[in-house]
């Protein structure tokens, strides 16, 4: 598949896109690359949506050396996507880290979305005890121990292809300024996105695993995501971890074409 390139200001963002109709931009969570949503794509193109796959600055085959990866600056790079596509408005979905970045696109850019979908939200900065800070600490100066931590958070099921996926994703994030990029990902900014979030007049559906490791309750964490939004949904995908859209693509895709449905209605 062909990879296409828009140019930012600082470096170029890197998409595929496959299949015809409204736009769908899919933006992956930190060390992952586009390949996340390789089991979600077909089953969004065969109900007929365009899917634009976004390798989040930095990470993929998107650039690096990025003055910031503030989740703002993703956003824009996501409304680059559109604009360069030439096929807005479209329906921003944004995994884990992502999800901050749609929040911003939609209240910088209302024109350009229709909806967006926060996949594994963070509404709060994770309080990890100092063990576990160290060890986080380690998990991202090192693709290997990041590729470990990557597979601990599929607690239920693995996709089939998981092993080979994942071996790619660790390879990519040995390249030269990677593990740089996901740091600047998961380094804490202002304004965080749940300022924003009140500010949002799109339909939101946010989406988490019931079994996602990253939360010590998931169902409270999504329902405390929802509440931050005028128009929004939550939904718990069963049986799934931190990347439902990879270990429950159909569930996931379910919920996201009637929320694609709703938000063509609206």
């Amino acid at each position: 598949m062909t990879t296409s390139q828009v140019r930012r200001d600082g470096g170029h963002i890197a998409y595929e896109v496959q299949g015809e109709g409204p736009l769908v931009v899919l933006a992956h969570g930190m060390g992952e690359n586009k390949a996340s949503f390789r089991h979600l794509v077909p089953l969004l193109v065969a109900a007929g949506h365009r899917v634009a796959s976004v390798d989040v600055r930095g990470h993929g085959e998107s650039s690096v050396g990025w003055p910031t990866y503030a989740p703002a600056e993703v956003g824009a790079d996501l409304l680059a996507v559109v604009r360069d596509l030439d096929a807005g408005p479209a329906v921003l979905v944004g995994s884990s880290s992502s999800a901050a970045a749609v929040v911003f696109a939609a209240t910088d850019a209302p024109e350009s979305v229709t909806g967006i979908v926060q996949i594994g939200a963070f509404v709060g900065q994770a309080k990890l005890n100092p063990l576990l800070r160290v060890a986080m600490a380690a998990v991202l100066r090192s693709p290997r121990l990041f590729g470990m931590f990557h597979s601990t958070l599929f607690p239920v099921h693995r996709p089939a292809d998981d092993v080979a996926y994942r071996k790619s994703m660790v390879a990519t994030l040995r390249e030269p300024g990677r593990m740089a990029a996901m740091r600047g990902v998961s380094e804490p900014v202002e304004p965080h996105w749940t300022a924003r979030a009140p500010q949002v007049r799109q339909p939101v559906l946010v989406l988490m695993g019931a079994k996602d490791p990253d939360f010590p309750d998931p169902g409270a964490e999504a329902r405390a995501a929802r509440r931050l939004f005028r128009i929004a949904e939550a939904r718990m995908i069963e049986e799934a971890g931190h990347y439902p859209h990879a270990d429950r693509p159909q569930r996931t895709a379910d919920e996201l074409l009637g929320f694609l449905a709703v938000c063509a209605g609206a």
